[in-house]
């Protein structure tokens, strides 16, 4: 192991629930490659996005910090200035590093500024905005179409594709030295384009329904149920749940990953591989369909696939963890130092060891979907904590939290914050939430999170609070900030204000 080359891929999807992978329970999903990723690595069943939408869950995945850490707290908002990616990171330590596909921290829209940020080799750059600028603009028309899918298009018009072909070629081009390669693919998020048999292959498939399919959200916070609309009392029973064209393009997407990997296995058989989603779907259950800001499971929860060399085979890890955990393991894995400004802990001792807890608890944030949208809800302040078993989630605009017991309530159907059976649970839960805001700096903390309708002994409010004041530590790229009574460099990053 300690000869091997350091080399990474990380495949990407986006909008994939875990049970739209047949490693996780559904066989007719069609997905033999990322089958094959597990079979032959550790299958996380308890992943968790650090905020369920496209932009922030990627900025937490880039940068190892939180979206309200980093500044791209919603879709359209770019990253900080002075944030730097494992991209900027690696490369500065002498490292190729290639970024392929939707990148969506810019700022831009959706398809992205087609700038290759710092860091990463322009030559492999190709976000979305790279790939409309190839269409003509009918193709560009048909592009942005589900409809397009009954047109017979080749695998070659598609997204996907074109990055596929492109990572092919830069693991043909660099496969026998040091290297991080990413491959974000937009698929299978809607439009969800993608040739035949796969556009034909679910035409009449319905998707199983969840217990939490009838979920009404009685006894849920208000959002929720404005989220689902009217659709919340129709007759669950009777509903088919169909979406044809987006696991038609699930499945055509492993084919596109399997391209990939069959090209890794060949040009670069050391390289460990990752694979995940940004974030999940909710295709029905708790009557949600999208993302947004909720913890479900079939929202938050992510699938996460660890393959490689050292790595043991068909191993399933039911801990909690994050994508939080992705960017120290990463540094970790290629001999680079962890920097004091990453908010998780790396998962590679996990990797190697299965089993071994990584995180006494993970945590999902959301501020808004995105700023150019005044819809999806606008403005929903959520802070939401899960360890293992219990899960707290706190919704700072409404009267009304939630919490789960996922041992005797797996689809999350009761929500339990006002049971006082399990007062003590909560208010662990709470506890440790609030300390984490405190320590990753949350710019939306404040008394307000600590004094909740169900919290009975929630302390007075104090315009101090802790009175602590907590300076950025980036001592890699920034010079030691100075402290504000003395203006020397701060001998103490967390100190009484």
């Amino acid at each position: 192991m300690e000869n091997r080359k350091k080399q990474i891929v990380l495949l990407m999807t986006d909008s994939t629930r875990q049970d739209m992978l047949g490693c996780y329970g559904n066989r007719d999903m069609g997905t033999p490659c990322l089958d094959a990723i597990a079979e032959n690595g550790i299958r996380y069943d308890n992943a968790y996005s650090c905020q369920p939408v496209c932009g922030p869950a990627r900025s937490a995945i880039f940068t190892g910090t939180y979206p309200h850490s980093n500044g791209s707290i919603a879709n359209s908002v770019p990253l900080g200035d002075n944030v730097k990616t494992i991209g900027q990171r690696l490369s500065d330590h002498g490292f190729h590093t290639a970024y392929i596909g939707k990148y969506h921290l810019d700022g831009g829209d959706y398809f992205g500024l087609g700038r290759c940020p710092d860091g990463w080799d322009p030559a492999y750059w190709y976000d979305m905005k790279c790939y409309l600028e190839e269409l003509s603009p009918e193709e560009r028309r048909l592009s942005r179409k589900a409809e397009t899918n009954r047109l017979g298009i080749e695998a070659e018009f598609t997204y996907g594709h074109r990055c596929a072909s492109r990572a092919i070629r830069f693991l043909e081009e660099y496969g026998d030295g040091d290297f991080f390669l990413t491959v974000s693919f937009d698929e299978p998020h809607g439009p969800s384009l993608c040739p035949e048999p796969y556009a034909s292959a679910f035409r009449d498939y319905e998707f199983p329904k969840l217990p939490n399919v009838w979920d009404t959200l009685e006894g849920k916070p208000e959002h929720q149920r404005i989220w689902a609309g009217r659709g919340r009392l129709a007759d669950r029973d009777s509903l088919v749940i169909k979406a044809p064209d987006f696991l038609g393009c699930n499945s055509y997407i492993d084919s596109e990953i399997s391209r990939i990997v069959d090209c890794i296995h060949k040009m670069a058989p050391d390289a460990m591989i990752i694979y995940t989603s940004d974030h999940g779907e909710g295709l029905g259950s708790h009557c949600l369909y999208g993302k947004g800001p909720v913890m479900y499971n079939e929202i938050a929860r992510v699938p996460l696939l660890v393959s490689g060399p050292g790595v043991p085979k068909g191993v399933v890890d039911t801990q909690p963890v994050s994508h939080i955990n992705l960017a120290p393991m990463i540094l970790e894995y290629m001999g680079v130092p962890v920097p004091k400004l990453l908010e998780g802990g790396s998962l590679l001792p996990a990797v190697y060891a299965p089993g071994e807890r990584i995180n006494p608890y993970v945590v999902t944030e959301f501020t808004r979907y995105e700023i150019d949208h005044d819809g999806f809800g606008g403005l929903q302040m959520m802070r939401g904590i899960f360890d293992g078993r219990y899960k707290l989630v706190i919704h700072l605009l409404e009267d009304m939290d939630e919490f789960y017991d996922l041992d005797s309530d797996p689809y999350e159907m009761e929500n339990r914050i006002n049971d006082g059976s399990c007062y003590e649970e909560k208010k662990r839960l709470h506890g440790s939430l609030l300390a984490w805001m405190n320590q990753t700096r949350d710019p939306y903390r404040g008394y307000q999170w600590e004094r909740r309708p169900w919290r009975k002994d929630a302390p007075q409010a104090s315009w101090e609070s802790t009175g602590y004041t907590r300076q950025r530590e980036n001592e890699e790229y920034e010079p030691r900030q100075l402290d504000y009574r003395t203006g020397l460099p701060m001998k103490e990053a967390v100190r009484i204000k």
